[in-house]
C-alpha cells in the first residue's frame, strides 16, 4: 500500500540576492511563480507579487500551510526583507516557518544523479564570495562544506585540491573575474542561468524540514558582520556583538 503524503500548500520566498522570486506549490506541484531580475527594491514588489500569485491560483491567505524562505547568505537588505516578510506571515497566519540556505537553493539547480561536487557562490564584494559545497547522495542533497564567506582565490585554491569534478554555479562578475587568472582543471563554470535561484526548488527543499520552533528567534544567516559593526568593533576593541546591539 502506498502511503499518501500530507497535502500541503507552500509559499516560497527568495530575495537574498538580486533576483526576487516567489512561488506557490501544492503537493509538490508548481502552481505559479514569478522571478524579477531587474528590480532592486524588493520591499516594494514582494508583497504585491505574493498577493497577485495567491489570487491567480484562487487561494486565500488562510489556505497557506507553510512559508519557506531563503535564509541567506546574500544581500543584507534582501535577506532581511524576505525573513521579515516570512516571519510576519507565519505569525499572522499561524503557519509553519522554514528556512533554507540560499546557496543550497542554487545548488538544487543541478538535478539528482550528478556525481559532481556542486559549488554555488554569490559575489560578496571586494574579491570575496559566499560559497558552499554540495553533492547528491542517494537522492538527497548533502552539504560537504558549510556555507562560508571567503576570498574567491581561496575558494578556487580549495577546489583545486578536490579529487572530483566540480561545477561552479553563480555569476562571475567583473570584480570576481579580475581576481581569477584561470579556473582549476577540475572546475567548470556552469551557464549563468544555473545561478538563478528557483523558488520551486526552495519550496520542495522546505516541505519536509522541521518548522522553526519559535518565530522571534528566527534570524537570517549573514555569515559576516555588517560594515557598520566592523567599524564599531575597531573603535571598541575587546567588546562583543552584544555590546554593539545594546548600544545601537
Amino acid at each position: 500500500m502506498i502511503e499518501r503524503m500530507i497535502e500541503m500548500k507552500v509559499l516560497a520566498i527568495d530575495t537574498s540576492n538580486h533576483p526576487m522570486s516567489v512561488a506557490l506549490v501544492e503537493d509538490d506541484q508548481l502552481l505559479a511563480t514569478t522571478t524579477l531580475n531587474m528590480v532592486r527594491n524588493h520591499s516594494i514588489y514582494l508583497m504585491p507579487t505574493i498577493d497577485q500569485l495567491v489570487q491567480l491560483v484562487q487561494w486565500t491567505p488562510a489556505d497557506i500551510d507553510r512559508v519557506v524562505v531563503a535564509q541567506g547568505p546574500g544581500s543584507y537588505t534582501g535577506i532581511r526583507i524576505a525573513a521579515t516578510t516570512a516571519k510576519t506571515l507565519a505569525d499572522t497566519l499561524k503557519i509553519d516557518l522554514v528556512g533554507v540556505s540560499s546557496l543550497e537553493v542554487v545548488a538544487r539547480n543541478v538535478l539528482p544523479g550528478s556525481e559532481q561536487v556542486i559549488v554555488p557562490f554569490f559575489d560578496a564584494r571586494r574579491g570575496n564570495v559566499f560559497a558552499g559545497a554540495y553533492q547528491w547522495q542517494e537522492g538527497q542533497l548533502v552539504s560537504l562544506i558549510a556555507d562560508q564567506h571567503l576570498a574567491m582565490t581561496t575558494l578556487l585554491d580549495q577546489l583545486a585540491r578536490v579529487d572530483r569534478p566540480v561545477i561552479l554555479l553563480g555569476h562571475m562578475t567583473k570584480r570576481l573575474n579580475d581576481q581569477v587568472n584561470a579556473l582549476p582543471a577540475n572546475v567548470t563554470l556552469a551557464p549563468r542561468a544555473y545561478g538563478i535561484p528557483s523558488t520551486y526548488q526552495l519550496a520542495l527543499a522546505g516541505e519536509s524540514r522541521p518548522a522553526a520552533q519559535a518565530i522571534d528567534p528566527f534570524v537570517p544567516h549573514y555569515l559576516r558582520i555588517t560594515e557598520a559593526e566592523a567599524n564599531w568593533q575597531k573603535l571598541h576593541p575587546g567588546e562583543n556583538k552584544q555590546n554593539y546591539v545594546r548600544e545601537v
